[in-house]
């Protein structure tokens, strides 16, 4: 009688064989899990920072995130109640300035001119409105904030979703910061935001441990 002798079937390989597979798998579910948790750990910690604009404290400056703009200049829905809610902020004492930072990086398009057109529209002197030009994401508006415009307290204004990540962003980069949310409505594509959202979030945490200066900047412009 042949005994057969090829290890390939032997009990031993066959072992390290489902080993391997299990440690794949959970390199797999720890990949998916941690974007998760750390997202859900952000919005938990800093909940206690994010405000209606009624119960805000005041600050000297608000900060309003860019988002899509049209053709002929006006606002995404997002947008335009970003900048109702900073005007409110305004109007009502909370603030002093806004800051409005977001994307000019083609010939025509131009998110800061845009939102500071609308707020001068809507009452504010062009005086107390701070264009950004170089606010291409959330780190550079929060890094130039800080660097550019000398800002050192500031409530941020922005989507609920959006806001954790902002708040945590900028206090890690040196100023205080609150929140307020401009939910003035329900938003189409809220399930992508928050799927985007997640990953953002896990970015925004290798971004404040490297603190690289953002493709733009420029000389300071103290806001006063």
């Amino acid at each position: 009688m042949v005994v057969s002798t090829n290890s390939s079937h032997s009990p031993g390989r066959a072992y390290l064989g489902r080993l391997g597979c299990v440690i794949i798998i959970f390199i797999l579910i720890a990949l998916l899990v941690a974007p998760l948790a750390w997202r859900r750990m952000i919005r938990v910690y800093y909940a206690q920072h994010i405000h209606v604009p009624t119960s805000a404290p005041h600050r000297p400056v608000a900060i309003v995130f860019g988002a899509a703009i049209y053709n002929n200049g006006r606002l995404s829905t997002v947008l335009r109640d970003r900048m109702e809610t900073a005007i409110v902020l305004y109007q009502e004492g909370k603030v002093g300035k806004i800051l409005v930072s977001g994307d000019n990086r083609f010939e025509q398009y131009n998110e800061p001119a845009a939102m500071k057109e609308y707020a001068i529209r809507r009452g504010v002197p062009a005086n107390d409105i701070q264009p950004d030009y170089g606010g291409q994401r959330t780190y550079d508006t929060c890094y130039r904030a800080r660097n550019i415009f000398g800002v050192e307290s500031a409530i941020l204004v922005t989507q609920e979703f959006h806001l954790p990540r902002a708040i945590f962003t900028c206090r890690r980069l040196g100023f205080d910061a609150i929140g307020v949310s401009a939910d003035l409505r329900p938003y189409r594509g809220a399930r992508w935001y928050e799927l985007r959202e997640t990953a953002a979030t896990l970015v925004a945490l290798w971004d404040v441990i490297r603190q690289d200066s953002p493709s733009v900047m420029g000389d300071p412009i103290p806001m006063g």
